[in-house]
């Protein structure tokens, strides 16, 4: 009898320090640190976090889909507001950090509303425009008489439409393949890129990133932006990214991380812990869920902390970039074999 009372009266204590931890900005190493505290257990379930509460593992899939479920339809609203429009500045400089060139297939992770995707689409169909206007500069000389230009129409046209053909051959085609567990962002974002004239070139699934429901060697480029923190084990988030990569793939992560100025840190805390539940409240409707986010960014790994995680999972050439002072980083790796 003493000694699961002696447990819970730990697990409360633990508690405590990490609250009062993320409050006094100790490393997230240190708070981390008290989880194992956590994994003593009464009946012989594992446990993880879900934001500062710690839950059995096999209930945080659940828990995760039913915030994101809550969230889905006012979920890009929520992220200019709380963000005062920054997450689209980083969106925007994860896919010029990506480049992606014609011809590039990429599985987006955790992508449910789109926005890597819209973003990717629209940076292929820019590099297409220049390729072809490229062409055009080529084909059709500025010197050329009026009789000639006439004549020549058709024969440009002719090769146009060939090069058009080879432009969208299977070999040049850009596919984006948006997976997310959760149906409600998936269907949210799927509306959103109809309405943009978006429905070639895209698929939409529903699936695990802990385990995907795709073949080995898939794709060229995996991406997943503000999802990791959400998986119950983001190692095998990382080696299922590794697994359906092509041999020289890249895998990237747009991640909340750690501010390192103190100042700033202490700044930033404030601003998530007081506000940002409030905006939820007041635009969502929904402050619990809000809150979550906020706690599950400071469970999330720090940047050589989730580097080596990456590095353990295989890739290589694994770097991070801090944006914002740190308040998030793009990581990346390449799977090379």
């Amino acid at each position: 009898m003493a000694a699961p009372m002696t447990m819970r009266a730990s697990r409360c204590l633990a508690d405590v320090f990490r609250r009062r931890c993320s409050h006094q900005n100790l490393s997230g190493a240190f708070i981390r640190c008290l989880a194992t505290a956590k994994n003593g257990d009464d009946g012989g379930k594992r446990e993880t976090h879900f934001g500062f509460e710690y839950i059995p593992e096999e209930e945080k899939e659940g828990k995760v889909y039913e915030v994101f479920e809550n969230v889905a339809s006012r979920y890009d609203l929520m992220n200019d507001t709380m963000s005062v429009g920054v997450h689209r500045l980083w969106k925007d400089h994860f896919l010029e950090s990506m480049a992606p060139t014609p011809g590039t297939t990429l599985i987006d992770v955790a992508g449910g509303t789109g926005d890597i995707a819209l973003r990717f689409l629209r940076y292929i169909q820019s590099q297409r425009s220049t390729e072809r206007q490229q062409d055009f500069n080529v084909k059709m000389p500025r010197d050329i008489t009026a009789n000639v230009y006439m004549d020549s129409v058709e024969e440009y046209s002719s090769d146009s439409s060939s090069s058009d053909e080879e432009t969208e051959s299977p070999q040049r085609n850009s596919v984006v393949t948006v997976c997310d567990i959760n149906q409600a962002m998936l269907d949210v974002g799927k509306a959103k890129l109809e309405k943009l004239g978006y429905t070639t070139g895209i698929n939409w699934l529903q699936g695990n990133a802990e385990s995907l429901p795709l073949e080995d060697n898939s794709y060229d480029v995996y991406t997943i932006a503000f999802g990791i923190r959400n998986c119950t084990h983001i190692d095998k988030v990382l080696s299922e990214a590794y697994r359906v990569l092509k041999p020289g793939g890249r895998f990237m992560c747009l991640e909340f991380s750690q501010v390192n100025n103190l100042f700033l840190r202490s700044l930033y805390d404030n601003y998530s812990f007081q506000v940002i539940p409030v905006i939820g409240q007041v635009i969502a409707g929904d402050w619990k869920s809000y809150q979550y986010l906020v706690e599950s960014i400071r469970q999330f790994p720090n940047q050589e902390e989730f580097s080596d995680m990456i590095q353990r999972a295989g890739f290589r050439v694994v770097n991070h970039e801090n944006l914002t002072f740190g308040v998030a980083a793009i990581h990346s790796g390449f799977k090379i074999v």
